[in-house]
């Protein structure tokens, strides 16, 4: 079915319960001194939830039915994050909806067009075969600032930061000082792409394979030594690189880490690759590209939720709304070493003796604490809230993150594509003070993430920044319904349920997977499913969902540890049952009691397998291209 058709009947219906609502217009045409009706809209989503927020406060007897703020195609440049507080919330009977008009597409970007482009000629460092190839353009001031950024997108088509080798022919480590945090790699490899030394040495990135987590890694210095160069890195990436225990470097006989390096003027050696330096992008056009649609993000966050656990955002949506161009800037700034689904240490380290106060398990010696990536959009203490047929793409950082105090919401026939990090993160995994591998018990259940139901939504070309990132990320959540979607092209795990690595009962409970086809998968890692659970979670179930096809990239740390099931660490009280794959290809890793698995494999009927993924009025998804 055609998108057009089944969004015109949604967009019908859903008119028909707000015919009494009030309107406002919003248009990239329009002005915000405009009074925001059709005729004469509003020029920004801002000032549209500004008067909403006033009709709501002055008891308009406009507002009894609800109010739509209906959005008209185009772009509208965010200079700072959209933000919804508890005055913006609507009720049961007069909810706030942000509603796309019929057959457009609004866009909510943090991007702006980069032009003025002209040949750069010769530059330092740049190599002498891109010469001739490589044009440049100073970039514009955003909000009074010289922009950074991390990604890049010509047309529709995201360009790469330059970068020393692609991911197929990665090199690895030689070898790894744990004490003095020093990595040696070979100089040959250093001397393909400089005779000596960079010119700017200190910007250049590591970016570190280790097992399941990728690690940005800011160097410091280069020492050669014979046929090895010694890396050094800046703080505090060196130090949580050095300290934290798990995952690390492998330096086995058989292999070790793959790495590649980035962000030097030395590595801009092939089309679609690009370089920024003091203001001024440098980049290599791909055959065919149109020099005038290059757009750099200025933004990592383009509409966040701020409401408490007592005031909280409620009762509004988002239709047919675009959500676009963010960039991920933490490895710059600190460096990025994560614990596992983009999850990054703030600190780690390893117990000598093992064991804690709260769990005097002798096993336990790896201490985490930990921060989450940023996404597009974020919301926190909010209910009723539901995102619909939107689109999430082009972003670097994650996708959608209901990080904390929300409940009874709903994301459903969205398209999140081109992602950098999560496509969807959901539940605390860094409650502040909280150890990643203790179990989580607030007094307050409020502040978890509750009945959260992700249906029909297609998560495709995610984790692309981030290859240790998932295509779900939900940690500790209560009641959440993940079913019916697809997911594809993804560097990791396609959906990972639940946190903490624990057999000690906590928060999470009555959580149901089901019904979602999960493909071409682990495009980067390994020690990796289609789904994976972590720690007791009662009540919960894996249900009637599809996996299949999944990648084998050369240089994982072992080649046979994949699975299309894998119940990790803790896992308890979940039943798995008839889940269809290819193979009966599992892990049951350190689980606890109560898990029950029954008919997984390719023994599963046919017609569990054909009715997993997206249902028949979402499958014009599969169409769409961002």
């Amino acid at each position: 079915m055609k998108k057009a058709f089944w969004l015109a009947l949604f967009w019908i219906a859903a008119s028909l319960l707000n015919v009494h609502a009030a309107e406002l217009w919003v248009s990239p045409e329009g002005s915000d001194s405009n009074p925001g009706t059709a005729a004469q809209p509003k020029a920004t989503i801002q000032a549209a939830l500004r008067q909403a927020r006033e009709l709501r406060r002055l008891n308009d007897a406009s507002v009894k039915g609800g109010i739509v703020v209906w959005m008209r195609g185009g772009t509208y440049e965010l200079t700072t994050p959209v933000i919804l507080r508890a005055e913006d919330s609507g009720t049961a009977e007069s909810q706030t909806i942000v509603r796309a008009v019929v057959g457009e597409v609004p866009v909510l970007s943090g991007g702006r067009a980069v032009s003025g482009w002209k040949k750069a000629g010769k530059v330092p460092g740049l190599p002498s075969s891109a010469v001739g190839h490589v044009f440049v353009a100073t970039l514009p001031l955003v909000n009074g600032n010289i922009p950074e950024f991390r990604q890049l997108w010509v047309g529709d088509r995201k360009a790469v930061r330059a970068r020393d080798v692609n991911d197929e022919q990665l090199p690895r480590i030689l070898s790894w000082d744990k004490k003095t945090g020093t990595l040696g790699i070979p100089s040959r490899w250093i001397h393909q792409f400089v005779k000596k030394d960079f010119r700017h040495v200190q910007s250049v990135e590591m970016v570190l394979h280790e097992m399941w987590t990728m690690n940005n890694l800011r160097i410091r210095t280069l020492l050669e030594k014979g046929d090895t160069v010694f890396v050094t890195f800046q703080q505090p990436d060196a130090r949580l690189q050095s300290e934290h225990p798990w995952p690390a470097p492998m330096m086995t006989d058989s292999l070790r880490s793959p790495f590649y390096l980035t962000n030097a003027m030395e590595f801009l050696d092939e089309p679609g690759e690009w370089y920024l330096e003091d203001g001024k992008l440098y980049y290599w056009p791909r055959p065919g590209e149109d020099l005038n649609q290059v757009t750099m993000p200025c933004m990592e966050s383009l509409l966040e939720a701020r409401g408490t656990l007592d005031a909280p955002v409620s009762h509004v949506r988002f239709e047919g709304i675009t959500f676009a161009y963010t960039t991920w800037m933490r490895p710059s700034l600190v460096g990025h070493v994560p614990l596992q689904a983009g999850m990054y240490l703030l600190d780690g380290y390893k117990l000598r003796p093992p064991g804690t106060l709260e769990n005097p398990n002798k096993g336990l010696d790896n201490q985490a604490f930990l921060g989450r990536p940023q996404a597009a959009v974020t919301l926190s203490g909010v209910q009723h809230t539901a995102f619909l047929n939107c689109t999430f793409t082009h972003l670097g950082g994650s996708g959608l993150d209901y990080a904390e105090a929300t409940s009874d919401d709903m994301v459903q026939g969205c398209l999140l594509e081109d992602i950098g990090s999560n496509g969807i993160q959901c539940g605390r995994f860094d409650a502040p003070g909280m150890e990643a591998h203790l179990p989580y018990n607030p007094v307050d259940e409020r502040e978890l993430c509750r009945k959260l139901t992700l249906r029909n939504n297609l998560i495709r070309e995610v984790t692309n920044e981030d290859w240790g990132t998932v295509g779900i990320a939900a940690g500790y959540v209560q009641g959440i319904t993940i079913e019916h979607n697809e997911l594809a092209e993804i560097s990791y795990t396609g959906i990972s349920l639940g946190w903490g690595w624990q057999k000690a009962c906590c928060c999470m409970r009555d959580n149901v997977v089901k019904a979602n086809y999960i493909h071409h998968y682990a495009k980067h890692m390994y020690d990796v499913a289609g789904i994976y659970t972590l720690s007791a979670q009662p009540k919960s179930s894996i249900l009637e969902n599809a996996v299949d096809s999944i990648y084998h990239p050369a240089y994982v740390h072992d080649p046979n540890h994949w699975f299309y099931l894998y119940t990790d660490e803790g896992s308890s009280f979940i039943t798995v049952k008839n889940n269809w794959c290819p193979l009966a290809k599992f892990l049951q890793n350190a689980n606890g009691p109560g898990n029950v698995w029954e008919n997984n494999g390719p023994m599963v009927a046919d017609s569990i397998r054909s009715r997993a993924g997206l249902e028949l009025e979402f499958r014009y998804l599969k169409t769409l291209r961002h």
